[in-house]
């Protein structure tokens, strides 16, 4: 056999086709939820996915405050942080970080399941959270799914 009929394609940055996903957060569970935006920001859904490509898609999540915690996750788990300086450690529930920020809070669940090196600090820049409905992304006309059916 000389020459091979199929050909492995690999994508690249200029043939993504990225789109604009619309997501609505109200009363999903925060896990499940950043996992399935994670592979969407990856690209895993699409059939050209390449490994070491930003061949995700774009996603804006809304009503990032009407997220749920299943159990008792609200008070009893605690998160770390420590400032390189002695005494810089701080601890907090996700309670306190939804209170201050719900879209950070969503972010960080997001970030935590993206790859940790510098393809994973790309792909998050794809990702737009909002506390509230409104969103300033009219222009891309974001294609709203459902999270569920994946």
């Amino acid at each position: 056999m000389d020459t091979l009929s199929f050909k492995t394609i690999s994508a690249n940055k200029a043939t993504v086709q990225k789109e604009w996903v619309l997501v609505d957060a109200t009363d999903m569970v925060l896990g499940r939820m950043a996992s399935r935006v994670a592979k969407i920001l990856r690209g895993k859904y699409k059939p050209n996915f390449t490994p070491h490509v930003d061949c995700g898609d774009n996603v804006i999540i809304i009503n990032a405050a009407k997220v749920k915690l299943t159990g008792n996750k609200w008070e009893n788990r605690i998160h770390h942080t420590y400032s390189l300086y002695p005494g810089g450690q701080r601890a907090y529930t996700p309670a306190q970080l939804m209170a201050k920020s719900p879209e950070r809070f969503v972010e960080k669940a997001v970030k935590g399941m993206l790859p940790k090196n510098i393809l994973g600090s790309a792909i998050i820049k794809n990702l737009y959270v909002y506390a509230g409905a409104e969103h300033p992304h009219e222009a891309q006309q974001p294609k709203l799914i459902d999270l569920n059916l994946l």
